[in-house]
C-alpha cells in the first residue's frame, strides 16, 4: 500500500496540503439525539417509556422515526404505514403524526444547552450537532461527554450519545457504537480504543459517513467491504476511481481532519416551502390558500435570515387518474426585492391563477424564493411608490407577536380558517411548547 496521503499539487483535504491539515488539533464530538421524534413525544407523555413507538412522515405516508421496542419489532425506516399496519395493530404500537413545531422547538433546546459546554458548534442537523471539545482533555473527554449527556437529559428530557474522534468521520462511527453498546453510557472516545483498526474490521464500508448505496456497491465489487480494508486502500487507487471525495474519507478514517468544523452557516440560495395536500385539491380558491400559507411560511424564514427575495416561483403537482405526476410552476421577478409578507402573496397568488387549470387534481404545491439578498443591501426603484420602512415595522411587530404567542397565532386572511386541504395529521401530539392552548394541564388526584 502506498504511504502517500496526498501531495501538495493535488491536496485532497478542503484544497490544505495534509502537512497543514495533520497540525489541526480539533477534537470532533458528535452529539446526536436518539430516536429524536419519538423522545419528543416522550417527553412530554412518560406512558410512552418503554413501549414501541413510531412516529409517520407528512401526510402520514411512511415511518421516518422508531424507538427501539419498535425497531426490535422488525418495523424498517421509511416503510410505507400501510405496508406495516397489520404488525402495528397486533403488537400496540403507538403512532403519531410528525409534529415539527414541537421537534425543532425541542432541537433548539438542545442545541442551547449544549452551548453552555463548548462555544465551539456546527448545526448538522435537527438532531445532530458537531462540538469542539479541544482544551478540555485535562476534564477527561469522555467523563466531560458523560456530563453533558446527563445535563442535556436533565434540562431537555431528550436522550443522547456523543462520539468523540479527531474527525468529523470516525467521529460519526464513534457515535454509532455508542448507541449500540450500553456498557458506555452514551459515550464513546475514538481515541481511547486499545485497538481501533479492529473496531475498524468489524463495521462494514456502508456504515461510513459519505458512503452512499452505489458507493457501497462498487467498493465491495473492488473487495474493500470494511472501513479497515478502505482506511489501508492506495492513495492513488482510491483518487482514480472516487475521486477527492473519496480519498477525503480515506483520510478522515485514517485519523486526519479534512472536514472542519463550520459554524457560520453557508448563505442560502433559496428559500423553498411545499407540503402535499391531505386530498386533492380542484378549485382555485383552495389552491390559492394553500399558496398563501406557504408564502407566509417561507417569507418568516426570509426574515429570521435577514433576506429579501429578488424572484418568486409558484409550482404544483398533478396526478391525474393512471397518469404520471406532472409539475406546473410560473416564476416572477419582482420590481425591488422584499421580505414583506403581503407584497409576496400579492405576487405568489397571480401565479397561482396562472398554473391552474379546470379539472386539475393538485396534490401537492410550494413556492420558492430565489435571486436572495441580505435586506439591508436591497437596492430601491426610483418609481417604487411603496413606503418598505412601514412595511419593514409591520413584519417586525407580526413576528415578534407570532414568536410571543406562537406560529400562526397572527396570520394573513388570504390563507383562508379552515383549510380543509392541509395534510393529514390526524394523530399528531399537541404543541406543547409553543401554543398556549395546547398547553400540558397539571392535574391533582385527590
Amino acid at each position: 500500500m502506498s504511504s502517500i496521503l496526498c501531495d501538495r499539487e493535488k491536496p485532497a483535504c478542503g484544497g490544505q496540503p495534509v502537512s497543514d491539515v495533520a497540525s489541526n488539533k480539533t477534537i470532533f464530538a458528535l452529539v446526536d439525539c436518539n430516536n429524536f421524534y419519538v423522545s419528543c413525544e416522550r417527553v412530554f407523555n412518560p406512558n410512552l417509556e418503554g413501549v414501541p413507538v413510531v412516529v409517520l412522515s407528512n401526510n402520514d405516508g411512511c415511518i421516518i422515526s422508531r424507538s427501539n421496542e419498535a425497531k426490535a419489532l422488525g418495523i424498517k425506516m421509511a416503510v410505507p404505514f400501510f405496508e406495516v399496519r397489520d404488525l402495528i395493530e397486533q403488537a400496540n404500537v403507538r403512532v403519531y403524526s410528525a409534529n415539527f413545531t414541537l421537534y425543532g422547538d425541542m432541537s433548539r433546546r438542545v442545541i442551547h444547552t449544549l452551548a453552555q459546554f463548548t462555544p465551539e458548534r456546527e448545526i448538522y442537523s435537527i438532531d445532530e450537532v458537531f462540538l469542539n471539545l479541544s482544551g478540555f482533555e485535562r476534564a477527561g473527554l469522555s467523563d466531560y461527554a458523560r456530563q453533558i449527556v446527563a445535563t442535556v437529559k436533565k434540562w431537555t428530557g431528550i436522550p443522547i450519545s456523543i462520539g468523540i474522534a479527531p474527525t468529523k468521520t470516525l467521529a460519526k462511527l464513534a457515535n454509532k457504537q455508542a448507541k449500540k453498546r450500553p456498557e458506555l453510557k452514551g459515550v464513546m472516545d475514538w481515541s481511547a480504543l486499545p485497538d481501533p483498526e479492529e473496531r475498524l474490521a468489524q463495521i462494514e464500508v456502508g456504515e461510513i459517513w459519505g458512503i452512499g448505496p452505489s458507493g457501497e456497491r462498487r467498493l465491495k465489487s473492488w473487495g474493500i467491504e470494511t472501513a479497515h480494508k478502505l482506511r489501508q486502500a492506495d492513495d492513488q487507487w482510491i483518487l482514480k476511481r472516487m475521486g477527492i471525495v473519496g480519498q477525503r474519507i480515506l483520510l478522515e478514517l485514517r485519523g486526519i481532519s479534512c472536514l472542519p468544523l463550520e459554524m457560520v452557516r453557508s448563505p442560502r440560495k433559496s428559500v423553498l416551502c411545499s407540503r402535499s395536500f391531505g386530498r386533492a385539491v380542484e378549485k382555485l380558491n383552495e389552491l390559492k390558500e394553500a399558496v398563501a400559507e406557504f408564502t407566509s411560511q417561507a417569507a418568516e424564514t426570509l426574515r429570521e435570515d435577514r433576506l429579501s427575495a429578488k424572484h418568486l416561483t409558484v409550482f404544483c403537482i398533478t396526478r391525474p387518474h393512471s397518469e404520471q405526476a406532472r409539475t406546473h410552476s410560473s416564476t416572477v421577478e419582482l420590481p425591488v426585492a422584499t421580505d414583506s409578507t403581503p407584497e409576496l402573496i400579492r405576487y405568489a397568488l397571480r401565479e397561482a391563477e396562472k398554473i391552474f387549470f379546470a379539472d386539475g387534481r393538485f396534490k401537492k404545491a410550494g413556492v420558492v424564493f430565489s435571486g436572495l439578498v441580505p435586506t439591508e443591501e436591497v437596492q430601491t426603484d426610483i418609481f417604487d411608490g411603496k413606503n418598505r420602512g412601514s412595511a419593514g415595522k409591520l413584519m417586525q411587530a407580526l413576528d415578534e407577536v407570532n414568536a410571543r404567542l406562537g406560529s400562526g397565532a397572527l396570520r394573513f386572511a388570504a390563507a383562508g380558517l379552515l383549510q380543509s386541504w392541509r395534510m393529514k395529521s390526524s394523530r399528531r401530539s399537541p404543541r406543547c411548547t409553543t401554543r398556549w392552548n395546547e398547553l400540558l394541564e397539571a392535574k391533582t388526584i385527590a
